[in-house]
């Protein structure tokens, strides 16, 4: 495994794969997520079969981590190794002949959503963890709404989520398509894919976005 990531070609195939899989989990995030908003029941309903199903639990949220942690390290890593290789620096930059300034800024776009997901594993996971395996609480079917609904009481918060969230955007306008191009998709079917991509970077952060505005303003 060590000597396959050695290469940089496999290196940035790596990382697409994880990312594809992180877009995957936030668009079923997002799903569940969204049903906050219409009913308090359903979400509860979800959230606690998504809390107790031990295959979720035990399987899916540890390939989950892994895969957040290695996606970030892959990126640290690709960056580091861009930018030992680049030995002719640009004398001035013009326009987007070179690169769009979403690609040349991935690094930081990546820090501002690697902050916000500790901010959420502080808000949430942690929470959810200390819950269930510290304090030892009954089971609670219902508490899951409240708990989520909580969490936007603060302005300051509030306001950190939807800024994140902006990032995530910036940072999904340019990973997302280009994960696929990391891949070696290159089909008639590109172009589309291409736009998709490009919509899902901005739909699924403006629903996050609606989310956090629409119980913050209800818990007014």
């Amino acid at each position: 495994m060590g000597g396959f990531l050695n290469s940089t070609i496999a290196r940035k195939f790596a990382m697409a794969l994880s990312g594809l899989f992180l877009v995957l989990f936030l668009a079923q995030h997002f799903s569940i997520n969204f049903i906050s908003v219409f009913s308090k029941d359903v979400f509860n309903e979800v959230s606690h079969f998504m809390g107790t199903n031990f295959f979720v639990q035990a399987l899916l949220q540890p390939i989950l981590i892994f895969g957040v942690i290695f996606h970030f390290i892959m990126g640290f890593v690709l960056e580091a190794k861009n930018r030992g290789a680049r030995n002719v620096k640009y004398v001035k930059f013009a326009g987007n002949e070179n690169s769009s300034w979403v690609s040349r800024n991935m690094i930081y776009s990546g820090l501002v959503v690697l902050a916000f997901l500790a901010l959420h594993f502080y808000d949430f996971w942690f929470p959810e963890m200390i819950h269930k395996y510290v304090e030892s609480h009954p089971e609670d079917a219902t508490r899951y709404y409240g708990e989520l609904v909580a969490k936007f009481e603060s302005p300051v918060r509030t306001i950190l989520y939807v800024v994140s969230f902006v990032f995530l955007a910036l940072h999904l306008y340019h990973g997302f398509s280009s994960s696929f191009q990391s891949m070696g998709w290159r089909n008639k079917y590109a172009k589309g894919l291409r736009g998709f991509t490009k919509a899902y970077a901005i739909v699924i952060p403006l629903g996050f976005i609606f989310i956090a505005l629409f119980h913050y303003i209800n818990n007014l």
